[in-house]
């Protein structure tokens, strides 16, 4: 089969390597370097999709990545298939399989045409108004049919098997787009000595080099030029990363990259991601984007055939390609003159170029004059015909504003140009402000948010001269800030001067509708090609009262769709302007949000899948426990051991014996969960003095001391264990699933609140393992193992630390007991965990030592009415809602949180407190989270006092307990509440939250 709109030669593919694809079942050759719109138009195939509201024919608009139109589906076997890619970005390769999407049952026959016919009845916001009735048929009727005759791709429906990376980099300067502009700013930042990153979305650096003909730089093609520049980063040691879409600009300069790595080849290497996510940390960026050829909008602009003028150039000169074979320009600018003459040179046939201005002057339109080119001033195109493809232009003469007879022009090819659009998504995401050009009538960047610049078309230079002297600007300038602490950098050289000829297209354009004369209720002039929003239905948001340019994208969708507004914002904004009587600046602009295009959902995934969705951290002693027959439940991220049961018992029996042993005897818990976090330097008692409610300067070393930590509205955020080691050293426990909570929050004071505190802090969560041993035989079992410590009474108190060594491991040894028993926590380097877990396990043998889980932990906690953060608190308890207020440092001059617990809020007689709860029937255990009321037979809706917090059956007092926050609860103690359930209400007495050990007479031993 040959290729009939393939040229003799020429382009940039590789004609010595052929290749087959398939498109919708059928074979066609092409060539590597080929993308799949290139070979499909190579091969005469013009119509690539449907449209997503009224299923109208669609070909090929551009040959980039604001293509909105040829979407198809590539499938290389069942469980990879990737539907929504657009035919000008995917690469061709040997065997590729594409589908075109959105057409039954076939492309060229689409039932689902049948909607163009009722377009009059399905007018912007119509699902506003209708599928209203009757009740509950949108969700049942309206909605799936609507969503089976709209939308674009079918999602797949098996587990995607490929692999996805993600990276972490770093760089002095950035550069995003490795057109002119980017290279000239790469190639300065390299030269000042910056470490740099070059990215571009295409497979090959150079944009529109790749496409300029005639022009030269520095004596040399634009071509060769392109590929000594290339050279020249290569060996200065910059980063060139094709394929590489910088998709999302987020603070602080972090930018995000979604590199293409292996979708391009045919048999890709197995070993390889399919895609890496790259997190770059750029210390300067340059954003050379570039700029978008605009469409123009006028009827039937949307039939296969009718592209963009620059597009055309595109595929001609770089894959070889003719667009067609006889073609109408219409143009409001020097670009479609240029688009003409290198066509024509081509090969295409040039029936006429129609321009929107009255009297074109300049080279271009006297080179189109010469060529002997028909050209039309004051023309404009006001309709096409063609079923499945464009067959003639009807053009017409405007004088005065009124357009006069159409002529119909035969020809298999519309190319349109309305000017330029600077690409100014990246600065846009980056928070940066935009300002309107009148000149240009285009919006360009102003004001800065980041540390980033950008240059180029991107920012209204458009010649290549302008281009590549200001992007060599940029890139020193970008060097020069990244480099100014380090000695690395050289000093800026001043502007490169480039030698530059070509002749430039000027600045020329249109935004909006084009007159045409016509009835514009049966005139479809397309503004969004992928929402199939036309000029009449913005001019119907207008009418409906929209008046930003915000609410006309969202009650017409245009802009809203996967190109992010790229080919249709600045016609609706044109259109909006004329419509209103308001100038463009005055209408707004809308949002750019990344992604720049779409991204795939396993790029974000990652290796998060399967069972690495979910990471599951376990302990040293998660073996142990395993081999035990722990039953483990998830803690944060953490596996932890629920409980230990023997042969027949269930839960209940289990943390019923395991309690009685940590009474009676001694128990063993791994605490090695708890976050563990290290405070250290000269300044880090006042650190803790500041982040903690209590007072921690007077703290001598070798003692504990519980903390509570506030947020700053001063409600409880955590709690724990800390150790003052020394006098600038602290160890400081936090509840397992707020680790890394509480070190962010710390992290955030120091840096920001308080630099001027010399401390230094080290997450330690994973480097120690912890083993609680508590009960009343605890000491007798660690004194046969425990080293250069005195853990009588009198040396080791309650609530104190020391070091020393077990079983020969150096230990960090507390006396503490959240058992509210004689107890030890042991911690030890994480290797040794398990050794030092087995020999304290087989020293407590003789003992009758148990393992106990954290069920067990939770019932001897509550007995003792000691508090879990999360669980009695819920964000809104202060520290003496939960008892708490003895450990608030009254005479401290500030700590987080201090002022808010001012406010008259705290002081309120009905605030929720921790109280206990005992039922009636010692037998009945609460549910936790039920209600707490005066009285259930109250009307409705019932008071609610408050709720159950925490609720156990207590072996050790043979009954069951609850603890609850409950409304002015200490005042209520030995009043019976009610806890409504749906057999009927249980009463409660309250009491205090303290069941067991009310002195502290068995920690004190």
């Amino acid at each position: 089969m040959t290729a009939p709109f393939r040229t003799p030669s020429g382009g940039r593919i590789d004609r010595a390597t052929p290749l087959t694809f398939r498109f919708d079942g059928q074979n066609y050759p092409g060539y590597a370097g080929d993308t799949l719109a290139s070979a499909l138009l190579a091969n005469g195939v013009h119509l690539l999709g449907r449209s997503f509201k009224y299923h109208r024919p669609r070909g090929l608009l551009s040959a980039g990545s604001d293509e909105p139109n040829a979407l198809v589906e590539v499938r290389r076997d069942a469980a990879r298939v990737t539907p929504n890619l657009r035919a000008t970005q995917v690469e061709l390769y040997d065997g590729l399989a594409a589908e075109s999407q959105n057409r039954w049952p076939s492309l060229a026959r689409d039932a689902g045409a049948v909607n163009d016919l009722f377009a009059p009845f399905l007018p912007a916001g119509f699902y506003y108004k209708t599928f209203m009735w009757p009740a509950g048929a949108w969700k049942r009727l309206y909605e799936p049919k609507i969503r089976a005759m709209a939308g674009l791709g079918k999602a797949p429906t098996l587990p995607d098997p490929d692999r996805y990376t993600q990276h972490y980099a770093h760089c002095d300067v950035l550069v995003i787009g490795a057109g002119p502009a980017g290279i000239a700013a790469a190639l300065a930042a390299s030269a000042a000595g910056a470490r740099t990153i070059l990215v571009d979305e295409q497979a090959e650096p150079g944009g529109s080099l790749l496409a300029a003909a005639d022009a030269m730089v520095d004596t040399k093609p634009a071509t060769q030029w392109l590929a000594d520049a290339l050279a020249e980063l290569a060996a200065a040691g910059v980063t060139v990363m094709p394929r590489t879409t910088a998709f999302g600009y987020f603070p602080h300069n972090m930018i995000a990259l979604a590199e293409r790595v292996t979708d391009h080849l045919a048999d890709p290497d197995p070993r390889l991601p399919r895609e890496r996510l790259w997190q770059v940390r750029a210390k300067e960026v340059v954003i050379a984007a570039g700029a978008l050829e605009r469409p123009l909008v006028f009827p039937e602009n949307d039939r296969p055939g009718v592209m963009l003028a620059d597009s055309a150039r595109t595929y001609l000169a770089r894959y070889g390609v003719k667009p067609g074979e006889r073609a109408v320009v219409f143009t409001a600018g020097d670009h479609g003159y240029r688009a003409a003459l290198e066509l024509a040179a081509g090969g295409v046939a040039i029936a006429a170029i129609a321009d929107l201005r009255a009297a074109p002057e300049g080279d271009w339109p006297a080179r189109a004059l010469a060529a002997g080119i028909d050209v039309r001033p004051s023309t404009v195109v006001t309709g096409t015909a063609g079923r499945l493809r464009v067959k003639a232009a009807q053009l017409a003469k405007v004088k005065n504003g009124k357009v006069g007879l159409n002529e119909t022009v035969a020809c298999d090819t519309v190319l349109m140009s309305g000017g330029l659009t600077p690409s100014v998504h990246l600065f846009s995401q980056s928070r940066g402000k935009l300002a309107w050009d009148e000149t240009l009538g285009a919006y360009l960047p102003g004001q800065s948010a980041e540390r980033e610049r950008s240059a180029g078309a991107c920012r209204g230079r458009y010649g290549l001269a302008a281009a590549l002297a200001d992007g060599y600007h940029a890139g020193e300038q970008a060097a020069a800030e990244a480099l100014k602490s380090s000695a690395a950098g050289t000093a800026a050289t001043g502007s490169r001067a480039f030698g530059v000829v070509a002749t430039e297209t000027g600045a020329d354009g249109f935004i909006g509708a084009v007159p045409h004369g016509r009835n514009p209720a049966f005139a479809k002039a397309f503004v969004d090609w992928q929402n199939d929003v036309t000029a009449k239905d913005i001019a119907l948001a207008t009418r409906e009262g929209m008046r930003s340019i915000e609410h006309v994208k969202r009650y017409t969708t245009t802009g809203m769709a996967t190109d992010q507004g790229k080919t249709s914002n600045m016609n609706a904004l044109g259109i909006v302007s004329e419509q209103l009587g308001t100038s463009v600046p005055k209408i707004g602009l809308t949002t750019f949000r990344p992604p720049f295009t779409p991204t795939t959902f396993g790029i974000f995934a990652g290796t998060a899948r399967g069972d690495l969705f979910d990471p599951v951290r376990v302990t040293p002693i998660h073996g142990w426990a395993e081999a035990r027959g722990a039953v483990f439940e998830p803690v944060s991220l953490w596996k932890r051991a629920l409980y230990f049961p023997n042969r027949g018992e269930d839960m209940h029996a289990a943390v019923a014996r395991e309690c009685k042993a940590v009474r009676s005897s001694v128990g063993i818990f791994d605490a090695s969960t708890l976050g563990k976090i290290e405070v250290v330097g000269p300044d880090a008692a006042e650190f803790m003095n500041r982040i903690y409610t209590n007072a921690w300067t007077k703290l001598a070393p070798g003692r504990l001391r519980y903390g509570v930590m506030l947020r700053e509205d001063g409600f409880v955020m955590d709690d724990g264990v800390v150790g003052r080691l020394s006098s600038d050293r602290f160890h400081v426990t936090t509840t397992t699933g707020g680790a890394a909570r509480v070190l962010a929050h710390m992290e955030d004071y120091l840096q920001t609140e308080w630099p001027d505190l010399d401390v230094w802090l080290t997450s330690t969560t994973e480097q120690w393992a912890v083993i609680a041993v508590q009960g009343p035989k605890s000491r007798e079992v660690l004194a046969a193992l425990v080293e250069g410590i005195d853990l009588s009474r009198e040396a080791m108190p309650n609530m104190s630390v020391a070091e020393g060594r077990i079983a020969g491991v150096p230990t960090r040894l507390f006396r503490l007991s959240f058992a509210g028993e004689l107890g030890f926590e042991v911690n030890v380097p994480a290797a040794y965990g398990r050794a030092v877990w087995e020999a304290i396990f087989k020293a407590g043998e003789p003992f009758g030592i148990t393992p106990y889980g954290t069920e067990t932990m939770h019932v001897l906690r509550a007995e003792k009415g000691y508090i879990i953060v999360g669980q009695e608190t819920d964000g809104t308890a202060g520290p003496d809602d939960v008892n708490l207020g003895w450990a608030v440092g009254k005479a401290k001059k500030d700590f987080v949180g201090k002022r808010s617990l001012n406010r008259a809020a705290f002081f309120l007689p009905d605030r929720k407190q921790l109280v206990g709860l005992l039922t009636r029937d010692p037998a009945v255990v609460l549910e936790e989270g039920a209600q707490v009321v005066a009285s259930p037979n109250a009307p409705v809706p019932v008071p609610m006092l408050g709720h159950v917090t925490s609720s156990y059956m207590s072996a050790t007092l043979g009954r069951s307990i609850a603890l609850a926050m409950v409304k002015g609860g200490r005042a209520r103690l030995g009043q019976t509440l009610q806890v409504p359930m749906p057999k009927g209400a249980i009463p409660v007495e309250v009491v205090d939250p303290v069941f067991y050990d009310a002195e502290g007479a068995r920690l004190d031993v």
